[in-house]
């Protein structure tokens, strides 16, 4: 702790008023005293009076938001970066995996066309039916352990189904692993909650490019392993990031916003002085308050609906339909290309339409030179997104309830 109170020299003190705003105090000076702090330390050498502790009791109160504001992007939020990066690395492996195993399977079990599509639809309606489970736990349990509960969820059953015997048991186990993936994005809540305002849009889109990275490291692994180990190993290995990810969440630290609308106050405020210790800035001083935010009346659907948020949320829904559809459409249909036959024929006299089916025809390594080029498309736009994002003011707005009293 010496060293942690030894920068309290150097960096300036963040205070809060009641009324909710800061005031940087620059004084550098060896002779300056720490205002608001009734006991302290000196250190030796120096007339300075450091506090005991970076959150010591005084008049002055703060919300979380306001001391995540203080506190700044660092090493902490850097760190954070990464592991949220995994996440969603991982759950893009999981996903591209849709677009490479149906053509293998189609060859091995003799599938007819519908049935490979019933691959891929039972794992997005895993995910459409366990979404709203999901939040509705994370508001109840916490960020953080519904993250490790999902993504733990998808490993097992991931892993599992690369022995699975016959084809409704592989439907059975990767619709359990749709229904894990639905809680993935619990990772990005997480994320912005730990974020200040003006980095919060730049970094959410830099997380984005992690998707891309595990898509492309999907195309890598399947052109290296399919050919020879043939798609049960394929399936079994790319769940070992999902694993890694595991170890390395118990790392990551509980929302302290959800702390605070649950009561546990303290535990908030150890962990915002944890992260004010990890980047090198004091902790404001002063009281944690929760700012007026009840958690009963979080996390319901009906409050989609008010007058003030329900054309929003219907515009919210058709975008992310659009896009949703547009981008696994195109994702999807890509490895359903390379199967299409070069020879078309046409129908009985009944019925005279031209008929062209897809052909049993395992993917080669050309094609998935060309499935990798494709993947790369995806980097540009995410380069034009972060620089959309960067140039834009607040595109994202801290939505998080805060109650100030007035001035």
């Amino acid at each position: 702790m010496e060293d942690d109170f030894f920068q309290l020299k150097q960096l300036p003190v963040v205070r809060f008023r009641r009324t909710g705003e800061s005031e940087f105090s620059g004084e550098d000076d060896d002779a300056a005293v720490i205002e608001g702090v009734g006991h302290g330390r000196r250190m030796a050498g120096s007339k300075t009076t450091v506090p005991q502790d970076f959150a010591n009791p005084t008049d002055d109160v703060f919300t979380v938001e306001e001391a995540v504001e203080a506190i700044g992007f660092g090493k902490f939020q850097w760190k954070l970066s990464m592991i949220t990066g995994l996440a969603w690395m991982a759950d893009a492996m999981e996903m591209m995996i849709l677009s490479i195993l149906g053509a293998e399977l189609r060859c091995d079990w003799l599938l007819a066309n519908w049935q490979v599509a019933l691959i891929t639809s039972v794992v997005f309606f895993g995910m459409m039916v366990s979404s709203s489970l999901w939040g509705n736990f994370a508001d109840k349990w916490g960020r953080k352990s519904t993250l490790i509960m999902s993504i733990a969820w998808t490993s097992y059953f991931g892993f599992l189904s690369a022995f699975a015997p016959v084809l409704n048991w592989f439907l059975f186990l990767r619709g359990l692993v749709g229904v894990g993936m639905g809680g993935v994005p619990q990772s990005v809540t997480l994320y912005t909650e730990f974020l200040p305002t003006k980095s919060r849009a730049k970094c959410v889109v830099l997380i984005s490019i992690f998707w891309a990275i595990g898509t492309l490291l999907e195309v890598v692994l399947a052109a290296l392993m399919m050919p020879t180990l043939g798609w049960r190993w394929f399936l079994a290995v790319s769940s070992f990031p999902l694993f890694l990810f595991i170890f390395l969440s118990f790392w990551l630290p509980e929302s302290s916003r959800f702390e605070v609308l649950n009561g546990k106050v303290d535990k908030a405020q150890a962990t915002l002085r944890w992260i004010a210790a990890d980047n090198n800035v004091p902790m404001p001083l002063g009281t944690l308050s929760s700012g007026g935010c009840q958690q009963d009346k979080l996390g319901r659907l009906q409050d989609l609906f008010v007058p003030e948020l329900r054309t929003t949320t219907f515009l919210l829904w058709i975008i992310w339909l659009i896009s949703a559809m547009s981008y696994y459409g195109l994702v999807l249909l890509t490895t359903e290309l390379f199967q299409s036959g070069d020879i078309c024929e046409r129908g009985v006299h009944s019925r005279p339409e031209i008929e062209c089916s897809l052909q049993c025809q395992v993917l080669t390594r050309a094609d998935y030179i060309s499935l990798l080029w494709t993947t790369l498309a995806e980097f540009p736009g995410k380069c034009d997104r972060c620089l959309i994002s960067c140039s834009s003011s607040q595109i994202m707005t801290d939505v998080h309830c805060a109650n100030f009293t007035d001035q």
